[in-house]
């Protein structure tokens, strides 16, 4: 039974990672189960310990952080990780070896889709214009350069201690909710009603 809840709690890691950066997570995961017995991938996952896997992921994830940093590039790279995110999610949470087994694939891959694309949506959508706006592009690289440290951390974490995914799990939902409430506020001199 811990076996199965340290592999959802990872699998729940690994999910908010890739709504940061999808590639990020994906190499993390292949290049752990090529070079350690850290994690197991079952078929069909086990492709992601390939060579041809890696190389590719190796350079999507140099093209995502180069566009990602750039002002306005940012908004077309997130508008194009909509759909590769979500999906990305949902490849690590129904890949995550210990959890596959014991809970049915399609939940798997509903539940990493659920996580990823909200992390996404709450980046893309709320945090990364904010930022933007306030810092006119100045500020989109420092955060995009944090979006990808926080991705990496937390994906290795997921694999080697994921009893520290509650933690990164609720405050994700807390940050995610705090944005949604910081805009939902009428601004100061706003009547409401």
């Amino acid at each position: 039974m811990t076996e199965v809840i340290s592999g959802v709690l990872g699998a729940f890691g690994l999910s908010i990672s890739a709504g940061l950066n999808a590639y990020i997570p994906l190499l993390v995961v292949s290049l752990l189960a090529k070079f350690t017995d850290l994690i197991e991938l079952a078929k069909p996952w086990d492709a992601l310990e390939s060579w041809w896997t890696i190389g590719v992921l190796g350079v999507l994830v140099v093209i995502e952080a180069v566009a990602d940093k750039v002002p306005v590039v940012d908004h077309v790279n997130d508008a194009i990780q909509t759909f590769i995110r979500p999906t990305a999610g949902a490849i690590l949470f129904a890949a995550s070896a210990k959890s596959i087994t014991e809970i049915h694939p399609v939940l798997s891959l509903i539940c990493g889709l659920l996580v990823a694309g909200s992390v996404h949506a709450a980046k893309s959508v709320v945090a990364r214009p904010v930022v933007d706006v306030a810092t006119a592009g100045v500020g989109t690289p420092i955060v995009s350069t944090l979006e990808d440290i926080f991705a990496t951390i937390i994906s290795v974490l997921s694999i080697l201690v994921p009893i520290l995914m509650v933690i990164v799990v609720f405050l994700t939902i807390w940050l995610i909710a705090s944005f949604v409430n910081r805009r939902r506020k009428p601004k100061t001199g706003e009547s409401s009603g």
